[in-house]
């Protein structure tokens, strides 16, 4: 079955890095898109960042754009965030998507979450 095994979260001060990291195993398709969401407390779950099948295309939320990237390699199936000059207002759990696009339309998978915490 497909699985999504997130890593690289953790305790950062403000204007700090972390990349995090997703790798997805248990399929052969290669026509995929991979994102990241994250949810803070009290808040609903909010798209952070996407990147196409082909790597040809990526988007950000309005506040990370600039300072996020993500980027993905295709042989280890995996996607990554890097995620510099963090902010306190960053701290979220993060969630790693993988749509793949089926002979029955595209199915979604997530992550178990990875927890991102901006502090002094």
């Amino acid at each position: 079955q497909v699985q999504l095994v997130e890593s690289g979260g953790g305790l950062v001060q403000p204007g700090g890095s972390l990349r995090l990291s997703c790798a997805a195993s248990g399929f052969t398709s290669s026509g995929y898109a991979m994102s990241w969401y994250r949810q803070a407390p009290g808040k609903e779950r909010e798209l952070v960042a996407s990147i196409s099948s082909a790597s040809r295309t990526t988007n950000y939320t309005d506040s990370v754009t600039g300072r996020f990237t993500i980027s993905r390699d295709n042989a280890k199936k995996t996607v990554y965030l890097q995620m510099n000059s963090l902010k306190p207002e960053d701290t979220a759990v993060y969630y790693c998507k993988l749509v793949i696009w089926t002979m029955a339309g595209p199915a979604g998978y997530w992550g178990q979450g990875t927890q991102v915490t901006v502090s002094s």
